[in-house]
């Protein structure tokens, strides 16, 4: 016999209402509760029985929250409070950028721009309090990044540490796991679309060098327009890969 069909009636306008609001319920039990990651979540029937809604209702809010690592589902176990991590975000952003398949340049230098963006804003507070223990932690990396270009080697594993090296002083959480994000996003896409190469990597390390210099020289605009000649030459150089010159 064949497997009956499943039902693929479209989900109501009311329906996706419904559903939302079960998520905001969720997520205000979890605020309400002060419920840290990896606290457990009550029961679908209690859930079902506070929110007075049908157990397919609650799986199916569950199931959307995990998507956006809100909640974490353990089959056999129950569920948890989620990390609340930023996957989403760099899922979606890699999605949308490799959906752009008429104009890969363009897509990548918007992900560079906001980041751009965002870093010249963050390297203004950096500059006027970095002192030198962190000035050295930076030297180190960038005398390791000279050397990989003389070797004719790329280097985005030192790149990254770099950048989240020159923040640490913020104190901000949030600060490390954006620039994460964006930078798994441009790396991931690079990946697929076959950019696996930097073409000037001494380019790179001179680039970070001058940002480096203009810190120790306490130089706040320097550093700004350091970091903005930075990723100017990440974007030419995505440009150049895009269109297949190395």
């Amino acid at each position: 016999m064949s497997e009956e069909p499943r039902n693929t009636r479209p989900t109501s306008a009311r329906e996706r209402r419904v559903g939302a609001q079960i998520r905001r319920d969720v997520m205000q039990l979890i605020l309400d509760r002060r419920l840290p990651p990896g606290a457990p979540l009550p029961t679908e029937a209690e859930l079902m029985e506070s929110l007075g809604v049908s157990r397919n209702s609650v799986r199916e809010a569950l199931k959307a929250l995990q998507a956006l690592d809100i909640v974490e589902i353990r089959h056999g176990y129950g569920t948890y409070v989620g990390q609340a991590s930023l996957t989403p975000l760099v899922d979606g952003l890699t999605f949308r950028t490799l959906a752009r398949v008429a104009d890969d340049h363009a897509a990548l230098a918007e992900i560079l721009q906001v980041r751009e963006v965002l870093e010249e804003g963050l390297i203004r507070r950096v500059a006027g309090g970095i002192g030198d223990p962190e000035l050295d932690g930076l030297e180190s990396i960038v005398v390791r990044m000279e050397a990989a270009a003389r070797a004719g080697e790329a280097f985005p594993e030192l790149d990254r540490e770099f950048h989240e090296t020159l923040y640490e002083t913020l104190g901000n959480d949030l600060v490390p796991q954006l620039l994460a994000a964006f930078w798994h996003v441009f790396h991931r896409v690079a990946k697929v679309r076959g950019w696996t190469r930097d073409p000037a990597p001494a380019i790179t390390a001179r680039r970070h060098r001058d940002i480096l210099t203009a810190l120790r020289e306490r130089n706040v605009s320097g550093a700004q327009r350091a970091m903005a000649d930075h990723f100017r030459g990440i974007e030419a150089r995505s440009g150049q890969e895009t269109l297949g010159v190395k």
